[in-house]
């Protein structure tokens, strides 16, 4: 799916390129959904309470993590070079760490809002509630620099900001060519994402361990609904 899907950006030469990450928390839903159906309250009488609590719970997200880790290097290996970023063994392994925990967060994502609500129509329906402030407050319509303050608070609440924030750090805050700016005239690139859109070098690591922050936190949410949380009735 990531190399055909990358491919197609790459014949049709957009500019902006479409992420597999929606595609992931989709597909889990479907997954846990059906998992959830077949946790049976008497199988936790048992005497192999212990071991089921231990094995099954983080089962669904050890299983995601690994298919998780060979799509994003598929897909990062090609889209690197595609788009044409500098061959450097840290701005590539950055640019494979965002993507990864990405995909990550948005399929522990998926899984959360499965294990959250009562069914799949709820869960679907919160999903693209949030969804839809993420990507209005990611930093890519509209600059950080241009939200307004009392509306700012919401983009350091938005994954993808993080992710947007971390990419284009790790690839470009630390160049120094002039770049052309109308009624500005010649600034430095590092100095130009400061000032109109609020990206920082030396603020790379706490954006990394952000997106750690966000794939633990609805990985931990996930675990704990779908432990605690029975919606079935007898």
């Amino acid at each position: 799916m990531s190399t055909q899907l990358v491919e197609l950006c790459n014949s049709l030469r957009k500019e902006q390129k479409k992420s597999p990450g929606n595609g992931s928390k989709h597909n889990v839903q479907n997954v846990i959904f059906i998992l959830r159906q077949v946790k049976f309250d008497g199988i936790l009488r048992t005497k192999y309470l212990f071991f089921f609590v231990c094995v099954y719970y983080p089962t669904p997200v050890a299983i995601e993590t690994i298919y998780v880790a060979i799509q994003t290097f598929v897909y990062s290996l090609i889209l690197y070079s595609m788009i044409g970023f500098q061959w450097q063994a840290d701005k590539f392994f950055w640019f494979y760490f965002f993507v990864f925990l990405c995909f990550i967060y948005f399929t522990a994502y998926g899984m959360m809002l499965v294990a959250l609500p009562a069914n799949y129509q709820i869960a679907a329906m919160v999903m693209s509630f949030f969804l839809s402030f993420w990507n209005l407050f990611s930093g890519f319509l509209i600059p950080r620099t241009e939200i307004p303050i009392w509306w700012r608070w919401y983009y350091w609440a938005s994954p993808v900001a993080w992710t947007i924030y971390g990419l284009v750090t790790s690839q470009v805050s630390d160049q120094t060519e002039q770049v052309q700016v109308p009624g500005l005239g010649d600034i430095p690139v590092n100095e130009y994402l400061d000032r109109f859109l609020g990206f920082r070098h030396d603020f790379l690591g706490p954006v990394a361990g952000a997106h750690v922050g966000w794939a633990i936190l609805f990985s931990l949410v996930f675990a704990f609904s779908i432990k605690y949380l029975n919606f079935q009735r007898r």
